[in-house]
């Protein structure tokens, strides 16, 4: 079942890409030669007007062949002899459709929750007497943290959405003092030296000592809340990419298909019922869909970000590199990427048969 699950998200996935650059080089008047969902053999080809569409039979990719991507010739209407503005919005395209479906898909995953979560703060550990006095147990009430308070950063980690809390309190042990940004009566302001912590729990190491605010589903809240967790998801995947590059990231922490069909099992077979499941799906979703979007804009030969790249240096250039120039490095940037593909492949394998996955 995790299998198809991942049939089903990669094939669409790759398929609102794909249909990203199409719909923008038709729009451009670009020569489309094929639109194909799949890679491999064919399975159906159908040609309307004057480009073919197919669906092959490896569910593992997918493309859009747009007349003289890779070569010069005297069409017109060819990809090299478009306008340079519209080629680069035909590159950019792809990522841009992953970025609104995994936007969609962060939607409905908070229109299925009962309430839509914030990142300001609602109240603190305390006890109200008779009198109305409140005696707090928060200690970030104690230095300085207040009701309505929207949390913007701890230690110099982003709050854009409220989960980003897991990421940030796990990190975090009592008595350790932060520094906590907050807006506040609509000014930002720094607060030194914040504890967390509730003192009513004995011999506990919970630091979380406030709660937050759930807003009631309304048009407003569905968006601001979407796009918060749409950020929280980008900057959580940015920042794994930038710790891949710099070495900080284990090998064991890099995964490839086989990885994340088993993530999928697993998150499908965890499911308490069917609206968590597809609450997990959703999440999974999200997340795979911008992370092709953030990866393929990357200044990568081979990627759409290669492509941009060239543009771009064709911009300053005042005219283009030689097709066959650009071939050969996008040629060695796809043979990079394979590369990457199969330790992944490999790294995912040892960990399914060493227990590293569980479903």
């Amino acid at each position: 079942m995790g299998i198809i699950i991942a049939i089903l998200i990669f094939g669409l996935i790759v398929t609102v890409h794909e249909f990203g650059h199409f719909v923008c080089a038709k729009l451009s008047g670009i020569r489309v030669l094929e639109f194909s969902i799949g890679m491999g053999p064919k399975l159906i080809q159908k040609k309307k007007g004057e480009t073919k569409y197919s669906l092959r039979a490896l569910p593992i990719g997918g493309y859009c062949a747009m007349e003289g991507e890779d070569t010069t010739n005297n069409d017109p209407r060819s990809f090299r002899n478009a306008k340079l503005w519209k080629r680069m919005i035909v590159l950019v395209a792809g990522a841009t459709m992953n970025f609104v479906l995994g936007f969609v898909a962060v939607m409905i995953f908070i229109c299925m929750l009962n309430k839509v979560p914030s990142t300001v703060i609602n109240g603190f550990s305390g006890e109200r007497a008779d009198d109305g006095s409140v005696t707090y147990y928060a200690r970030s009430y104690e230095t300085g943290l207040r009701h309505n308070d929207k949390l913007i950063s701890i230690d110099g980690e982003r709050i854009y959405s409220a989960w980003d809390f897991n990421n940030v309190f796990d990190k975090i042990t009592i008595n350790d003092s932060h520094k906590v940004v907050v807006k506040r009566d609509g000014k930002r302001i720094t607060i030194e030296n914040v504890v967390f912590h509730d003192t009513s729990v004995v011999d506990s190491e919970e630091v979380v000592d406030f709660g937050i605010r759930y807003d009631k589903k309304n048009p407003l809240t569905v968006i601001r809340g979407s796009g918060e967790l749409f950020m929280t998801m980008s900057h959580a995947i940015t920042s794994s990419l930038k710790q891949l590059v710099s070495g900080k990231a284990k090998k064991e922490d890099v995964s490839g298909p086989v990885g994340v069909v088993s993530t999928i099992n697993e998150a499908a077979a965890e499911s308490k019922n069917l609206e968590d499941a597809i609450l997990n799906l959703l999440w999974l979703t999200s997340l795979i869909t911008i992370n092709v979007g953030i990866f393929n804009l990357l200044p990568i030969p081979g990627l759409d970000g290669g492509r941009l790249l060239f543009c771009f240096v064709e911009l300053i250039r005042r005219k283009p590199v030689k097709p066959e120039h650009e071939g050969y490095v996008h040629l060695a940037g796809m043979a990079l990427l394979f590369g990457i593909m199969i330790f992944a492949t490999y790294n995912d394998i040892v960990k399914l048969v060493t227990g590293g996955f569980h479903g």
